[in-house]
């Protein structure tokens, strides 16, 4: 997973399973974030090939963070299987879901999308 900032964007950009073992990982990294300096944090989920409840409780508990230091989060790039898991328990009605990055930042933040290519640091965990 990395964590990405840039002014007032943070991307976090989880590979692979989302389980109990990644989920505490994006949690750390959800921690990380301070929310004075990034105030639009955006997941994206396009390395992501499963997820289970560990990972849809920490995806939850990212919404709520950010909810509490009034910072919006989204996610973007759900392949088929972790899509259909959203649509199942119904978190596609309390997440905010793009089809790509350039889609969310275009819709919520128009200023990020010329730097989203361009994030100078990024954090691995």
């Amino acid at each position: 997973m990395m964590l990405s900032k840039e002014n007032q964007f943070a991307l976090l950009q989880p590979r692979g399973r989302l389980d109990a073992g990644s989920s505490v990982k994006l949690q750390e990294q959800i921690e990380a974030i301070v929310p004075d300096a990034c105030t639009l944090w955006l997941i994206d989920l396009a390395q992501v090939d499963f997820i289970d409840s560990s990972g849809l409780v920490a995806l939850i508990a990212a919404l709520n963070r950010a909810r509490q230091h009034r910072c919006y989060l989204a996610v973007c790039n759900l392949r088929p299987a972790v899509k259909l898991i959203f649509e199942i328990t119904r978190l596609d009605q309390v997440f905010e879901i793009f089809d790509s990055q350039t889609a969310a930042l275009n819709t919520i933040c128009p200023s990020a999308t010329a730097t989203l290519s361009a994030i100078p640091q990024r954090i691995a965990a």
